[in-house]
This record gives structure tokens, C-alpha cells and sequence, in this order.
């Protein structure tokens, strides 16, 4: 299931607020720090709200796991001070894209791996990466996007390892738009399988041309919210006594 909020659809959004209202008795609206896509996962997610509960900060962890599904849980919770936003207070998001690249697929990795059959070179994948480090218009790697929008985004790392029969692609940025990562790593599994050269990433940034060119984006399962970094968080964090 995704993060945000469905009207129709079971959500992450949704189920911690079901949870939080089950444990404080409370109607409340939680903010995300990244909507991830239905399918993908998130291991570093932080979310903040607002609470008129007495319940002490230590008991929210257990008290929404119990009310939550099993593929949910809360692994930490602070009291923070008022200026906290989990979205717009932080620095940078981590995420972590997991190819399986061999003959066959694995049964238990099926839910968090894309297989890829044909050979990679990660090497050529790692360097065409590197094109999207820095500050550019991401536009071209997110259709759709709403064009009153600014489409900036600043990449502070694109890394592509290989482990094994495994490719690891981990990517820290100010943010990322929506598809962004699937679409962006979609072009380096092709660039690694040898069907377009490594500068492919830089001529589709820059839009060169006026022939275009067509990949589908990676499944979401591979990808994971691995981190949310925030600028001074530990001196965000209030104590009891300073919230009385």
C-alpha cells in the first residue's frame, strides 16, 4: 500500500491514524516526511502530529502496534518541539532501489527485489548515475508533473554497487518528484543492459534533440525509504518536563 491518504484504498497514512485513534481516543491527522509509492517500502519514515493525549511519548510505539497490521510498525517516538515538520524540516531523503540481477528470481525476495535477467554492467550503470548528482530540472524524468511547479531538485548522491547478484542503487536528495527514482533508475537498468550508451542520462535532462526515447519506469518493489535526515534533530527533541 502507498503512504498518502486514499479514500478508497487501504494506506500506511491511514492505518497509523486508525491506530492513533484507537490508542488516544483522538481524531489526528499525521504528516509524512515522503509519500512512497503503493508497493514500495519504507524502513526510515517519520511522521509528526499533534496530540492533546496524556499518553507518555514511550508507550506510542507499543500502543499503535498493537492496533496496527503486522507489515506496520513503529519503531521509535519523541516529543519534539513545535516548530518540528517531519516534510519540510528535512534535509534530505535516502532511498535504496534492490535489482536482483541472475538466471532466476527468488520466491521470498520476490516483494522487495526487481529481477533482472540480462547481464548489468554496473560499472556503466555507476557512471552514468553520476549525471544526476547536482542541482537540475528533473522535468523530463517525471511525466506529468504539474507544470506550475517548480521541477528543481538537488541530488546529493546517485551510487550505483554491485553485491553479488545483486545491484544496490542508493539516492540522497533534497527531495524527489513523484516516479522520479523509478524512472531515473529504469534508464540506468537499460544503459547497464547496453541499449543506450552512458550519456543518456545527461541528454535526457537536457532534452537534446527532438527524437525521444521510450523506457518503462522499475516496478516499485525494489525501492525503499531507507533515511530522513533533519538538521539538528536531537536539539528538537524535548524532554517531559519541558513540555508541561
Amino acid at each position: 500500500m502507498g503512504f498518502q491518504l486514499q479514500r478508497d484504498q487501504p494506506t500506511i497514512q491511514g492505518e497509523i491514524e486508525k491506530s492513533l485513534n484507537k490508542f488516544t481516543g483522538e481524531n489526528i491527522r499525521i504528516r509524512g516526511a515522503s509519500r512512497t509509492d503503493s508497493g514500495a517500502h519504507a524502513k526510515g519514515q517519520v511522521v509528526d502530529f499533534l496530540t492533546l493525549s496524556s499518553n507518555k511519548v514511550e508507550l506510542y510505539p507499543p500502543g499503535l502496534n498493537f492496533y496496527l497490521q503486522q507489515d506496520i510498525r513503529v519503531q521509535a517516538a519523541y516529543r519534539m518541539t513545535p516548530e518540528f515538520h517531519s516534510r519540510k524540516g528535512a534535509h534530505s531523503r535516502t532511498y535504496e532501489y534492490h535489482i536482483l540481477n541472475r538466471q532466476w528470481p527468488s520466491p521470498l525476495g520476490r516483494n522487495s527485489r526487481f529481477w533482472v535477467r540480462s547481464p548489468l554492467d554496473s560499472d556503466k550503470m555507476a557512471e552514468a548515475a553520476k549525471q544526476l548528482v547536482g542541482t537540475h530540472d528533473f522535468r523530463a524524468l517525471a511525466p506529468g508533473f504539474d507544470p506550475d511547479r517548480s521541477a528543481v531538485r538537488t541530488v546529493y548522491r546517485w551510487e550505483v554497487r554491485r553485491l553479488n547478484d545483486e545491484v544496490v542503487i542508493e539516492c540522497e536528495a533534497s527531495g524527489f518528484l513523484r516516479h522520479l527514482i523509478r524512472r531515473a533508475n529504469a534508464l540506468l537498468i537499460e544503459i547497464g543492459k547496453g541499449k543506450w550508451p552512458v550519456d543518456q542520462v545527461r541528454r535526457v535532462l537536457m532534452d537534446q534533440g527532438s527524437e525521444k526515447i521510450e523506457w518503462t519506469s522499475a516496478p516499485a518493489c525494489g525501492l525503499c525509504l531507507m533515511k530522513v535526515s533533519y538538521p539538528n534533530f536531537w536539539s528538537q527533541v524535548c524532554t517531559e518536563n519541558e513540555t508541561d
